[in-house]
């Protein structure tokens, strides 16, 4: 266990071990944190990113230290990661131990007071997640569930669900993506292309509707009629 305490050298083996150790520790401390701690961050992205960013800030900043111990630890750490998402999606029991399920904090208009405690967070927690997804009244709630990324999904009563053109019957044009046609005073010609539009018509449109030149548009789009949406430099 010398790998462990400090030491003047140590070999590539003890380095490994210590990646080893400290990835493993981590994921423990991170999971008795809670997910909130680790925000929306799932469990192994959340301990690779804190620790391979620490590992490499130590050798940049202190002149005594190694660049090699560094490498090799964040090369382990980095397999280990490999080797963690793997097993999440091969294996089952290990998706559950490092993913927790979802869980439920709002079922039938009731807040679930076990789930919040299972879940580590509290009420104000779950009503700003709540205001987030516009939803102001926790009795329009039929389920409300903590995912494991750290965020709440939920799913309103169908009763309170809003009204759409399918529900109406309403037929609706199909969705069209608007096209970038100038951005920060540039043509961007591969899109100008897939329009029937031309570089001098988009001119010509900007000096008589607008009095101005491509350079001062700081965007301009295209909708499905294909006519030119304009934002101007203010």
């Amino acid at each position: 266990m010398d790998f462990l305490h400090s030491q003047q050298t140590l070999t590539t083996f003890e380095w490994v071990l210590r990646a080893v150790v400290s990835f493993a520790f981590l994921l423990i401390v991170a999971k008795v944190l809670g997910q909130r701690s680790i925000s929306q961050l799932r469990l192994l992205d959340f301990v690779i990113a804190l620790v391979v960013g620490n590992i490499i800030a130590h050798p940049l900043s202190d002149e005594e230290l190694g660049l090699k111990g560094s490498i090799v630890t964040t090369i382990v750490l980095v397999l280990l990661y490999l080797g963690g998402i793997f097993l999440i999606l091969k294996w089952p029991w290990f998706r559950k131990l490092i993913n927790h399920k979802p869980i439920p904090v709002v079922r039938d208009g009731e807040i679930l007071y076990k789930g919040l405690r299972h879940a580590r967070i509290s009420i104000d927690v779950l009503l700003e997640e709540l205001r987030k997804g516009k939803v102001v009244d926790v009795k329009k709630v039929a389920l409300a569930l903590w995912e494991a990324e750290g965020r709440i999904s939920f799913f309103l009563d169908p009763k309170y669900e809003p009204v759409t053109p399918e529900t109406m019957q309403i037929n609706m044009q199909p969705f069209y993506l608007p096209r970038t046609i100038i951005k920060d005073g540039k043509i961007i010609y591969e899109e100008l292309a897939e329009t029937t539009k031309d570089e001098a018509w988009v001119v010509s449109y900007l000096n008589s509707a607008f009095q101005t030149e491509v350079k001062n548009v700081l965007l301009a789009t295209t909708d499905k009629n294909e006519n030119l949406n304009v934002f101007l430099y203010l």
